[in-house]
């Protein structure tokens, strides 16, 4: 159910965002270039089960209007592979899906954007993470290493005189390079897809 109110909540902002102006002019050379942010997904690491510990800081610069750099560094946890969309697919939570322990992850992602409107935008997000595998007993089993990619669509909205945006998205992810799973968790990889689609995003920020 939280997860189903997620995906609302991100669509609703969507859809309601479509009545803002947002994205600045080419030419205007007043807007603020730099900002910080992250992720309102933030809010996943109240779960009282499976909590992801999950962090992330966006550090953005705006090169011209229209075009966008951010670096994201992150940490997360999780039990289940990343082939399961965790949203939409019942799969994401079953017993018989578990791996036999978790990963634990560290990246530094490096991302553009690049406004095609006044307010839409398409990016590319390219990480590359260092991954930790242990077992229940939270023992190490493993280090592993994956580059992890996103493409996303989304749209940009000022609030509050463009001292504050919030960005609601949708996105497709792709592990474009992973080694070698240890095993037990491997298997259970294996099942599914490199790529997830539809995977829902609301990034906010400040801008300075």
């Amino acid at each position: 159910m939280q997860k189903k109110v997620l995906v609302m909540s991100v669509l609703f902002i969507m859809i309601s965002a479509l009545q803002l102006k947002a994205q600045y002019a080419v030419t205007d050379t007043t807007h603020k270039k730099w900002f910080v942010g992250s992720t309102l997904f933030l809010l996943g690491n109240l779960a009282t089960t499976n909590s992801p510990e999950f962090f992330q800081l966006n550090i953005g610069y705006r090169i011209t209007g229209k075009d966008v750099i951010t670096i994201e560094p992150k940490t997360w946890k999780y039990a289940w592979p990343n082939g399961i969309h965790p949203f939409l697919n019942s799969a994401y939570g079953k017993k018989e899906e578990e791996f036999p322990g978790y990963v634990r992850e560290f990246g530094v992602s490096l991302a553009y954007q690049r406004f095609f409107t006044e307010n839409w935008y398409a990016e590319l997000n390219v990480m590359p993470t260092w991954q930790t595998f242990k077992d229940r007993q939270d023992k190490k089993i493993d280090n592993g290493f994956q580059i992890f990619n996103t493409y996303r669509v989304g749209y940009h909205v000022k609030l509050f005189k463009d001292r504050f945006f919030i960005q609601p998205s949708l996105a497709i992810t792709h592990r474009a390079y992973h080694t070698t799973l240890p095993n037990g968790f491997k298997q259970l990889d294996d099942k599914w897809s490199k790529f997830v689609f539809g995977e829902p995003g609301l990034h906010v920020g400040f801008n300075f």
